[in-house]
């Protein structure tokens, strides 16, 4: 998948992870592919959340190899 821009939130609490991608989704362009790096277990409902609230697409989530979750968002 073809990432446009990375948000490295490792380390942060709620709401802090939200709120760097949002700041980086106002940045982008319609269409352009968000990736987000989190450790915060909450992130995983605060990112489904997240792109239910501002029509953003949820692309793909998961964990990677290093305890942290990763998240695609697709700009609206």
């Amino acid at each position: 998948m073809q990432v446009d821009k990375e948000v490295d939130a490792r380390g942060l609490t709620c709401p802090l992870p939200i709120l760097r991608a949002k700041k980086a989704l106002a940045e982008m362009t319609a269409g352009q592919v968000l990736r987000v790096l989190a450790t915060d277990p909450g992130s995983v409902k605060d990112f489904q959340a997240f792109a239910r609230q501002t029509g953003n697409d949820l692309l793909q989530q998961g964990e990677t190899g290093d305890n942290a979750f990763e998240f695609y968002l697709k700009r609206k």
